[in-house]
């Protein structure tokens, strides 16, 4: 922020140095004069006199504005820095002096027709007091410079976690597709030699479902309808692999097919719960898929048959991709649960209703 080109601030602060210098000098001498009564020539050279050093300060805070703007950097700056602007200050102080008070004898002699030449001494009493001025006018302007500072630090901070966050949602992205292949490639590789027709429709379901993630995973949200559809295309694929080992159910709420939710997102609970649950199931077992609108909440469970336990091999990519993309999206809003009930392994997604 560059007040020095700033046309609302030379007026703010032009109008600021003359009320403040009448309010802390006129005012006080007004009513604080001689015999009780002053004399209208007497008030009139004191209200010169404050608008002559509001004025003189006024003019001489360019000085010091000029150095603040082009030398001493808010956030980054060195006591060398800060030395320097106790010179300019004084500097200025100096100048203010040695200007004022022949300044003020023009006045004095018009109005009062006195011709006083103050001493050096009475001259240095006054110091304080006008010191005092240019003091709460740096003040002023170093807190407008400090606040803009941080609000400036804030968006760019925001900017920057915005960012991160784009980028750690494109990785994740990234990591869905590549993990999903594996998986089925690895599926379509055993059949090859077993059935090359049911390998050839598991390649035709496995092309619908990567078109849907290529032109959906772009995207940070879409409806559950939509997501529903590439489930039960996944499932389809599985079931290829797990024949009649795999049962799948759903139990759907209404009142969410319209929700948004982030894409793919139920394919890898899915996903997740035949690898390590159903998979390790000889006789195999059920999954079984629900979503509830609750208290301007979607819920979105997956329960498969099983135990929860981690694998030693097992990188627990589904999981962490989850947790992590849940967070970047809905910050503390949003959870997601895994735990054990009955023989049976429940995961749990409960995100806000957008």
């Amino acid at each position: 922020m560059k007040l020095i080109t700033n046309h609302k601030y030379w007026i703010i602060n032009f109008f600021g140095w003359i009320l403040f210098a009448l309010f802390m000098l006129t005012i006080d001498k007004i009513s604080y004069g001689d015999g009780g009564e002053e004399s209208i020539n007497r008030v009139y050279y004191l209200l010169t006199e404050g608008v002559l050093c509001g004025l003189l300060g006024f003019v001489l805070s360019f000085i010091i504005l000029y150095f603040i703007e082009k030398y001493f950097k808010i956030g980054d700056y060195s006591k060398s820095d800060v030395y320097k602007l106790i010179a300019v200050v004084v500097g200025t102080q100096i100048i203010y002096h040695s200007v004022l008070w022949p300044m003020l004898m023009i006045p004095a002699n018009y109005f009062l027709n006195v011709d006083v030449e103050l001493t050096l001494l009475q001259k240095l009493t006054n110091v304080p007091h006008f010191l005092a001025y240019f003091v709460v006018w740096l003040f002023v302007v170093l807190t407008l410079k400090l606040v803009y500072y941080i609000n400036t630090i804030k968006v760019k901070q925001l900017a920057l976690e915005a960012n991160l966050k784009e980028a750690q949602l494109n990785t994740l992205k990234g990591q869905i597709n590549p993990h999903f292949m594996f998986n089925s490639l690895n599926n379509i590789r055993g059949l090859m030699l077993e059935d090359a027709n049911v390998a050839r429709n598991m390649l035709t379901n496995l092309s619908d479902t990567l078109r849907y993630s290529l032109t959906k995973s772009e995207l940070n949200s879409i409806s559950l309808e939509d997501e529903l559809e590439m489930v039960e295309n996944y499932v389809e694929i599985s079931k290829i692999q797990f024949e009649d080992r795999l049962q799948f159910e759903t139990h759907i709420d209404d009142e969410s097919l319209n929700k948004q939710i982030p894409p793919m997102i139920i394919q890898m609970l899915v996903e997740n719960s035949l690898k390590h649950g159903i998979s390790n199931i000889k006789s195999g077992g059920e999954v079984t898929l629900s979503t509830v609108v609750s208290d301007n909440q979607l819920q979105i469970e997956v329960t498969n048959s099983g135990k929860l336990q981690k694998s030693e091999n097992s990188t627990q990519l589904g999981v962490k991709n989850i947790k992590k993309r849940l967070e970047l999206l809905y910050g503390q809003n949003a959870t997601f649960t895994l735990k054990e009930i009955e023989n049976k392994v429940v995961a749990t997604i409960k995100m806000p209703i957008l």
